[in-house]
């Protein structure tokens, strides 16, 4: 199974590089994972035009990493507060029902401070939330790449160091 996450920004702080690195290390016995970052747009003034630019310019960039890895089949996720919230137990289930249908390539987005473009919103299969909340888009790759660990975990009945 491969997993593309996409993600606007860079991780910036040490603590969050190294625990992103550690699961990475881990899942390499399990998955092919690849994280493919996108430069966040910041602008000195926040108002609407930049805001919408941001967004815009993001996307866009976004769109251009899907449709190259798109070449075989996949399913893509983006990762948006007003998506469905899953149980780590429910997304393990998508995820295994997702390789029965034939499915062994995912994308993951995780979109930048100001949020994702309409037109990444609509290329998505499905789009999930983890909470309400709103998390820093650097913390929430962790939260993410822990998640893919754990469903990896579930997948093969092994027990979860916790």
């Amino acid at each position: 199974m491969k997993i593309n996450i996409i993600a606007v920004g860079s991780i910036k702080e040490k603590y969050l590089k190294d625990a992103i690195a550690e699961y990475a290390k881990r899942l390499f016995a399990y998955i092919d994972l690849n994280i493919i970052e996108i430069e966040e747009k910041t602008y000195k003034t926040e108002n609407d035009s930049n805001i919408k630019k941001a967004i815009t310019d993001e996307g866009n960039k976004i769109l251009q990493k899907i449709n190259f890895i798109k070449k075989e089949k996949c399913y893509i996720i983006i990762l948006d507060i007003a998506g469905t919230e899953f149980s780590t137990i429910d997304f393990h289930k998508l995820i295994k029902n997702k390789q029965i249908e034939g499915i062994s390539n995912f994308i993951f987005v995780i979109g930048g401070s100001y949020g994702l473009s309409e037109e990444v919103k609509k290329c998505a299969d499905i789009k999930i939330s983890f909470s309400k909340m709103t998390f820093p888009h650097q913390l929430f790759r962790l939260m993410l790449i822990e998640q893919i660990y754990r469903i990896m975990k579930i997948d093969r009945n092994e027990p979860y160091h916790k």
